[in-house]
Formats: structure tokens, C-alpha cells, sequence
């Protein structure tokens, strides 16, 4: 296993984002922090439910077309960036193994721990597959990943959406001057519905998001001294239709101060005010292939879901 990233980095990092987020004027948190190995265990919990609609219609796009995936990149290496449990890379694994070519796996996250459980599972149910793990972010790391022979790098679950459009343009732009020619991206995105439903899926009716949501104040109490009360705070789902996107955040039920120990910040609160905790843009296919192509990508094929609710994208680099 390859580390990048230790305890310090990411303690460092937390430090840097609630001092910057706190204090601005709207008030952010990047959805990073959610998960601990409780915020882990819920998001895990919101993939089963009803109203959560993109593991499930990925998963059946990997499904059906990963025995094409695998026979058109004819890849010896899956790369996969985010791959947290490595539990969607099984669909493509086996069709690489199935196809003959496959023959060295490349899980990068930014959790150790997640990481080295995931990589047991798949040495044993993979015997004789080179594992080469890597402990890092992928708005950072991308050059330290392996490269030679034909690659096959896997960005799943529509986590290309929680980045901005100006994050989207320098991620593809940094992972395009990383890849090779025979090397292929393996893209999930989020397509634009029905408000309804997008809204449903980031506010269901049990209330699991919500106390997904709420788990950052957790976090920040349990790292950073702070002196948040949960309870006080409601969940927002909200639809933006100008920029396309789902945003999640925390409104104060009432006023009140909030002590980050750690950091000898005192952060006041409005009654109403929010913190956004998430920003997750949905597309529609032609926007996914112009900032593909904006960021050295050409498309070589799209899946979507029978219902439209999820793309599956494979592009090479241009040149």
C-alpha cells in the first residue's frame, strides 16, 4: 500500500476547511467530512433506500455493460478513483478477469483504514491479481498513480458532481495530463430529472440523509472541540434549477454561538442561517461530453439508464 495522505494531512486539512468555511460570509463545509466510519455507515444505509435511485441505476448500467467495457478497453489495469469499499469495482473486475487481460487492480482513497479492509476482500476473492493501493485525494494524488499498459480508470457513483464547474474543468484537465492513449476514463454522472425526485433522494421520508447531514457537526465536535448541538439544526434539500444542481445544507433553528476549541473561533449563528454541507450537479449528456472534450476527453460511448436517471460514460484522451 502506497500513503499519501496520514492522520496529520487530514487533521491539517479539516483545520484549514472549517477556519475558511466557517467564517465566510455563506457558510460551507465540503462534503468530505461526513464521512467518519459513522457517516461511512449511513451514506451506506441512503444507497438501499427507496427514494435513492443513482447507486442502484449504476450499478445495473455496470451490470449490463461491463463485459462491453471490458472487451472494448481491453484493460490490464483498473484504476479506480474514490473507490471506498471497492464494492461497484467487483462488476468491472470480474469482466476484466473474464476477458483475460486484467492482471493489476489501483484503488485510490483518502481513508487508510477503508482501503486496506476493501483490499483483503478483493485478494481473496481475486487470487492472483497485482493489488497496488493507494492512500490519497484524487484533486492531488493523480500523478503518483501507476501507469504503463493499457488502463481503464473508473470515476464512479456521480462524484464528479459534488465538484464545481471550474473544479470539474481542472480535475479532468489534471487526470487527461496523466493518461496515456490506450488508457480509457470510465465516468458515472448524474442526469437532470424531475425536481421531485432529486429532492427525494437527498430528503427521504425516514430521515437517514438528515442525520448524514447532521453527522459533519459530529465530526467537527468530536476533532475539533467545537460545541455544536445537532439537534439545533434542520436539514435542507434544495433544487437549483439555474445551475443544475442539489445543494444540502443546515439551517439554525435559532441563534446561538458555537465554540471550535481547537481552532479559538467562536462562529455565530443566525436564526434561519445555513451552512452548506453539499453541492451535487446533475447534467444532461451533451453537457457531460462538451466538458470532457473541454478537458482533452473524447467520447467513445454513452449508457443510459432505461428510466434516464444515470449516464455511463467511456472516453480516451484526444490525442
Amino acid at each position: 500500500m502506497e500513503v499519501h495522505i496520514g492522520p496529520e494531512d487530514l487533521r491539517a486539512a479539516l483545520h484549514d476547511d472549517a477556519r475558511l468555511g466557517l467564517t465566510a460570509p455563506d457558510k460551507w463545509l465540503p462534503p468530505v467530512w461526513f464521512y467518519d466510519d459513522r457517516g461511512s455507515k449511513l451514506f451506506d444505509d441512503i444507497t438501499r433506500l427507496d427514494e435513492y435511485y443513482p447507486t442502484r441505476a449504476e450499478r445495473l448500467l455496470l451490470d449490463v455493460h461491463a463485459a462491453e467495457i471490458a472487451d472494448r478497453t481491453q484493460a490490464d489495469t483498473l484504476v479506480e478513483l474514490g473507490a471506498g469499499t471497492c464494492d461497484k469495482s467487483r462488476i468491472l473486475l470480474a469482466a476484466l478477469v473474464g476477458a483475460g487481460t486484467l492482471g493489476r487492480y489501483v484503488p485510490l482513497d483518502v481513508s487508510n483504514t477503508t482501503l486496506w479492509e476493501a483490499a483483503g476482500g478483493i485478494c481473496r476473492d481475486f487470487p492472483g491479481l497485482q493489488l497496488h493501493a493507494v492512500v490519497g485525494d484524487f484533486h492531488r494524488h493523480l500523478d503518483v498513480l501507476p501507469r504503463g499498459g493499457r488502463r481503464l480508470v473508473a470515476f464512479l457513483g456521480g462524484t464528479i458532481g459534488n465538484l464545481t464547474q471550474r473544479e470539474r474543468k481542472r480535475f479532468l484537465f489534471d487526470l487527461d495530463c496523466t493518461m496515456d492513449g490506450d488508457d480509457h476514463l470510465l465516468l458515472g454522472a448524474d442526469l437532470v430529472k424531475d425536481p421531485a425526485r432529486l429532492v427525494a433522494a437527498y430528503d427521504d421520508a425516514a430521515g437517514v440523509t438528515a442525520e448524514f447531514n447532521r453527522n459533519v457537526l459530529h465530526v467537527l465536535n468530536r476533532e475539533l472541540g467545537a460545541t455544536f448541538e445537532p439537534e439545533r439544526f434542520e436539514h435542507v434539500a434544495r433544487w437549483d434549477p439555474e445551475s443544475r444542481c442539489i445543494e444540502m445544507r443546515l439551517r439554525a433553528e435559532v441563534s446561538h454561538t458555537v465554540d471550535l476549541a481547537d481552532l479559538g473561533l467562536q462562529i455565530a449563528f443566525t436564526a434561519g442561517e445555513e451552512l452548506r454541507t453539499e453541492v451535487s450537479a446533475k447534467f444532461t449528456t451533451d453537457q457531460v461530453a462538451a466538458e470532457l472534450w473541454e478537458g482533452g476527453f473524447v467520447v467513445e460511448q454513452m449508457w443510459d439508464e432505461p428510466g434516464g436517471d444515470f449516464l455511463l460514460v467511456l472516453a480516451r484522451p484526444c490525442c
